[in-house]
């Protein structure tokens, strides 16, 4: 899949967010990576200038997780954190060791495997197996 045509990738590129100053973050990394086709929504951990632009569009509230705040965007497909779960790295860190894709920056599968590992919720155990099944640890 061409990761530029996806719905919410194309939202995401619409707002110009400087690419030094964002990372996506949750499982739009699996989406980037092919492991996974569609996601429910795109989660960004935004800083400086991009945090700026998205705090523009739309009111900062506070997250499910109760940590920083959020923005949410295009009816909830772009969800832009200022930092993102607890005991994860900060937001400097994240967006710092972003990969680029496409010419997009995502988080390392190596990030998404350990807080996905450490939240283990239902909804990620799917996600730690394709991880698993990729990094060739199954």
């Amino acid at each position: 899949m061409e990761l530029r045509r996806h719905p919410f990738i194309c939202e995401l590129l619409s707002l110009d967010l400087p690419s030094s100053d964002y990372v996506v973050a949750g499982s739009g990394p699996l989406l980037a990576h092919g492991l996974r086709q569609d996601v429910s929504d795109l989660d960004v951990v935004a800083r400086g200038d991009a945090w700026k632009i998205a705090s523009s569009m739309a009111e900062a509230t506070p997250p499910p997780s109760g940590h920083g705040l959020m923005v949410v965007l295009f009816d909830g497909d772009i969800e832009i954190f200022d930092r993102w779960l607890p005991g994860t790295q900060d937001a400097d860190g994240l967006i710092d060791s972003a990969e680029f894709i496409q010419g997009i920056p995502f988080c390392p599968l190596s990030e998404v495997m350990a807080w996905k590992t450490r939240s283990n919720r239902d909804k990620d155990k799917q996600d730690i197996k394709l991880l698993r099944k990729y990094a060739g640890m199954v």
